[in-house]
């Protein structure tokens, strides 16, 4: 059967849920953190031992300034998932897109984590593992309340899901 929306079978439709609003300022948090260090680096070492350095930090800069608009932009464009009574679905990626479905018969664990980041802004990831080779399917950027609900939910679930999919 076709999914009439997207014209794709049924299984394999994007997931239909957004990442939590909040996630675009924890991702330009984390853009900041990676690109402003190597930028005051830089400049330290322009202004006191290497001035061509200097042209390599306006470059660096440029880029920063770029990252932190783009980045959570596009990510929030790709990011999404889905938690079903049957499986659950991510769609995540910045330069790379992954989709991933996980049959709720298959899972073996689910997990909520929180980085500090996360924590500040009241997010979490998600973790459901699987015996897949390619390791767990994860939902970031959720509101820190939801994926408790969620983390409870599809525990149930798997637990009630008695049938061997191995």
């Amino acid at each position: 059967m076709l999914d009439t929306v997207n014209s794709s079978p049924l299984g394999l439709r994007p997931p239909r849920n957004r990442v939590d609003p909040r996630c675009r300022h924890w991702w330009t948090a984390q853009v900041a953190l990676w690109m402003v260090g190597p930028l005051v680096v830089a400049v330290v070492l322009g202004l006191v031992l290497f001035p061509w350095i200097l042209l390599v930090a306006v470059g660096w800069a440029a880029a920063t300034a770029v990252a932190l608009v783009a980045v959570p932009r596009v990510r929030w464009a790709i990011h999404r998932w889905e938690a079903t009574d049957t499986a659950v679905y991510s769609r995540s990626g910045l330069f790379w897109e992954e989709w991933r479905a996980a049959p709720l018969s298959r899972v073996q664990t689910v997990d909520k984590t929180r980085g500090p980041l996360q924590r500040k802004f009241g997010l979490a990831t998600v973790v459901v593992t699987t015996a897949s080779s390619s390791g767990a399917v994860r939902i970031s950027a959720l509101d820190a309340a939801q994926a408790e609900e969620m983390v409870d939910r599809l525990t149930l679930l798997a637990e009630d899901d008695q049938r061997d999919a191995t």
